[in-house]
C-alpha cells in the first residue's frame, strides 16, 4: 500500500511554489497526496518567518498537526526553521527540521533515526538555486526565478533566512517556462525574493529575462511579482507598456513614508523616487495597477512621520496597499533600536493605513467600471459565480456556466459589490 502525504504553506508565493515543486516530488516517488492529516503517514509543513505571527502561526499548525495524527513523521522546513530550529525542536512536536539548503533533500533525511533531527546551514552557506514551480493547484502559475537577497533591510530576516541572490540563467527559466505552457497553464506569475535582482552573478538581468520570455510560442500571460522601486527601471516600464503578454500590473514595495525612515531602515531609494516610478508607470501604461507594501510602527516612527506618510501615499496613483504592522525579528538591527513604537500606537496607525488602503482600491475599481477587459476564470466557484482577474488584476465574478475554468474571456465590468468584487457580464 502507498505511504500517503499531506502538506501545508505559510508565507508567501515563493514558499507554495517551492511546496508544490515538494509534492511533485514525493508523487514521483511513489506517495498518495492527502489533504488529510489524520490519513498521512508524512506531515510537510513549510514555514514563515516575516512576522511573529507567521511563526505562531507555524507554531499552531504543527500542534495541530501532532494532535490530528500522533504517529505521523512531521517535517518542518521552511524559513522558521531555518532561524529558529532550536525553538522548533523544543516544542517536541517535529520529527524532521530542515532549513532552506536541505528542504529540497527531504528524501535524504526521512530515514533518520534520532529524534528529532534538526539541519540547517548558516545563511552565507545557502547557496543552491532549486527551481520551483506550482503546478495542478489553480490556473495561474508561480515560477520562482530568484531566491534570496543582499540588502539587509533594518527590519527583515530574509537574508537571514534564504541566504543571499541567486538566481539560474536565462535559458534554464525559459525551458522551464516550456514545460508549465505545455500543461495548458494561462498565467505564469514570476517570483522570488529580490526579482528585480535576477542573473547579476550570471551577467544577466531581470529585463532581458522578461523579453525572452514574451518570445516565446504560445506564451500565455506573465505577471510580474514584488519588484524594488530603484530596479524597476524604464527597459521594464516600457516592455509591459508593448507586450500583451505582460500583465499591467506592478507591485513595488515602499515600506516607509518618509525618508528618514527609509534611511533608517536602510532602504535603497527616496520617496522622490518612489513617486517618479509610480508616475512613469502611470505615463505608459494608464490602466496599469499599481500596488505597494507598507509597513506602520517601524521603530523612531513618530506621529508626525505617520502623517507624513499618510499624505505621501495619499498623493499616490496606487491601486491598493499591503498594510504590515511593523513586528520586532530577533538577529535585525531594526530589533535593538530605541524608541520601539507601543503596540496600541501600532495597531491605531494600522487602522487608519488601512482605511486609506480601502479608499484606494476603492476608487481604483470604481474608475475601471463601465470598461470590457480580458478575465481569466479560475476554479473558484460559489453561489453559482466563478471567479477571476482582469489583466490589470481586478477581482471579478460572473454566473457560472460549464466550461468556464482556466478561460480568458471579454467581460463587461458592471458594478462593485460590498466585499470589493466586481460583477460582471461575459461579451
Amino acid at each position: 500500500m502507498a505511504k500517503s502525504v499531506s502538506f501545508r504553506t505559510l508565507g508567501c508565493k515563493l514558499n507554495f511554489a517551492e511546496t508544490s515543486s515538494l509534492a511533485t516530488v514525493f508523487e514521483q516517488k511513489g506517495y498518495e497526496r492527502t489533504n488529510n492529516f489524520d490519513e498521512s503517514d508524512i506531515i510537510v509543513i513549510n514555514t514563515c518567518s516575516v512576522t511573529s505571527l507567521a511563526e505562531k502561526k507555524g507554531r499552531n499548525l504543527l500542534s495541530k498537526a501532532r494532535r490530528a495524527n500522533p504517529n505521523a513523521k512531521i517535517v518542518v522546513l521552511g524559513c522558521y526553521a531555518q532561524l529558529r530550529p532550536g525553538e522548533l525542536r523544543n516544542l517536541e512536536t517535529a520529527d524532521l527540521i530542515l532549513g532552506n539548503e536541505e528542504k529540497f533533500k527531504v528524501f535524504d533525511y526521512l530515514e533518520q533515526d534520532a529524534q528529532p533531527s534538526v539541519y540547517t546551514h548558516p545563511f552565507k552557506e545557502i547557496t543552491t538555486f532549486d527551481s520551483a514551480w506550482s503546478s495542478g493547484d489553480r490556473t495561474r502559475t508561480f515560477l520562482k526565478v530568484q531566491d534570496g537577497c543582499n540588502y539587509f533591510c533594518a527590519y527583515c530576516t530574509i537574508p537571514m533566512a534564504r541566504g543571499l541572490s541567486r538566481s539560474p540563467e536565462i535559458k534554464t527559466i525559459v525551458e522551464t517556462a516550456k514545460e508549465i505552457i505545455a500543461t495548458g497553464t494561462k498565467e505564469i506569475i514570476l517570483t522570488g525574493v529580490n526579482v528585480g535582482d535576477f542573473g547579476r552573478q550570471h551577467g544577466e538581468s531581470f529585463y532581458e529575462l522578461l523579453k525572452a520570455l514574451v518570445e516565446l510560442e504560445n506564451i500565455p500571460r506573465l505577471r510580474l511579482s514584488s519588484i524594488e522601486p530603484n530596479l524597476m527601471n524604464d527597459d521594464i516600464i516600457q516592455l509591459v507598456a508593448n507586450k500583451a503578454a505582460l500583465m499591467p500590473h506592478f507591485h513595488i514595495p515602499l515600506q516607509c513614508g518618509t525618508d528618514e525612515l527609509l534611511e533608517k531602515m536602510n532602504r535603497r531609494y527616496t520617496t522622490e523616487l518612489f513617486a517618479e516610478r509610480v508616475s512613469e508607470i502611470k505615463r505608459n501604461v494608464p490602466d496599469a495597477c499599481i500596488a505597494a507594501d507598507v509597513i506602520v510602527g517601524v521603530p523612531g516612527e513618530t506621529d508626525e512621520h505617520h502623517q507624513q506618510a499618510m499624505k505621501f501615499i495619499e498623493s499616490l496613483d496606487l491601486s491598493y496597499l499591503h498594510v504590515f504592522t511593523y513586528s520586532s525579528r530577533p538577529g535585525t538591527k531594526a530589533s535593538e533600536m530605541n524608541h520601539q513604537v507601543k503596540s496600541q500606537v501600532k495597531q491605531q496607525r494600522s487602522r487608519e493605513m488601512h482605511e486609506l488602503a480601502d479608499k484606494m482600491s476603492r476608487n481604483f475599481h470604481q474608475r475601471h467600471l463601465q470598461q470590457t477587459r480580458k478575465v481569466l476564470f479560475e476554479r473558484e466557484i460559489q453561489n453559482n459565480f466563478i471567479f477571476g482577474f482582469t489583466d490589470n488584476y481586478i477581482r471579478v465574478k460572473t454566473p457560472y456556466r460549464e466550461g468556464m475554468e482556466n478561460t480568458i474571456l471579454n467581460v463587461y465590468l458592471s458594478e462593485l459589490d460590498e466585499e470589493g468584487t466586481v460583477k460582471g457580464t461575459i461579451v
